[in-house]
């Protein structure tokens, strides 16, 4: 996002949030971080598990139709960008995306760059599969209950920066029963700052997700609620995005869970299950 003050064009990475959200969210229970390794399995192998499963996640997604609510807000002086769009595919099968709500933003203090609109649609989902493994740093922190899921936590970084790529630095959990990826929390870098004074932030968040036609965890809830330290000075933003309405397009792809490919779910199928630790707002 942009920063309209004065001092240079500023920028930082924002998300929805609607005004009815402005009170603190409600979490599930989240136990204590436990250090003490893992039994019966290794960290590499929970590894391979789990970057196997989102380079399947990621070919699955791919095949499903939702709706993405963005809200970005300033809370300092009310303003506000929201978007809503759908994620469909038109008649030859080719991923679109249909603005269904889109007033014009009254944010005053900052304004969306490119690299925000960019990670919103593509990097909030934080996806970490098996050919990324060589990019990044993955360290095995412990374990930690998330409401009703026993999870493996790891913390992972990129190793470097590489042109203008963008990467995502934080901390994942890990499911034990189907290593898989249930929630995220960090921020997309590098954080950009240009000569003329030009900065683009991007705030820390975390994402929920929920398990989808019985087998893959989606990402359908994303909050942020950051300072974001501009040096014309600091800005308070708040996000929220919200991914609903999956459904698995009738497509000729072939999709795979644990090696068997999935059938296409019935029309009743493709709503989300309870969610670990998702705010219940």
């Amino acid at each position: 996002m942009k920063s309209m003050l004065r001092v240079g064009v500023v920028s930082a990475v924002v998300l929805l949030f609607t005004l009815l959200w402005l009170s603190p969210a409600t979490h599930a229970q989240e136990g204590p971080l436990d250090p003490a390794p893992p039994k019966g399995v290794t960290t590499d192998e929970i590894i391979r598990h789990f970057t196997t499963k989102e380079k399947d996640f990621q070919t699955a997604r791919d095949q499903y139709t939702y709706r993405q609510d963005v809200r970005v807000i300033t809370p300092d002086d009310s303003g506000e960008y929201h978007e809503i769009f759908d994620v469909l595919f038109d008649d030859q099968g080719k991923r679109l995306e249909n603005v269904v709500y889109a007033p014009q933003s009254s944010l005053n203090l900052i304004s969306m760059s490119p690299e925000d609109v960019d990670d919103i649609r593509h990097r909030l989902p934080f996806v970490l599969t098996s050919d990324e493994i060589p990019e990044y740093q993955i360290l095995y922190v412990g374990q930690q209950q998330q409401d009703e899921l026993h999870c493996y936590v790891f913390d992972i970084a990129p190793k470097e920066i590489v042109g203008k790529k963008r990467y995502f630095q934080g901390r994942i959990w890990v499911d034990d029963r189907d290593f898989q990826i249930v929630k995220t929390y960090g921020k997309t870098v590098p954080d950009i700052r240009k000569k003329k004074g030009q900065e683009n932030l991007f705030p820390k968040f975390t994402t929920w997700r929920e398990q989808i036609d019985g087998k893959y965890w989606f990402p359908t809830y994303t909050k942020a609620d950051d300072t974001l330290h501009f040096s014309s000075g600091d800005i308070r933003i708040r996000e929220i995005v919200k991914y609903s309405d999956y459904k698995r397009f009738g497509s000729n792809v072939k999709i795979t869970y644990e090696g068997q490919e999935v059938q296409k779910a019935p029309s009743d199928k493709g709503q989300t299950q309870p969610s670990t630790e998702k705010p219940k707002n």
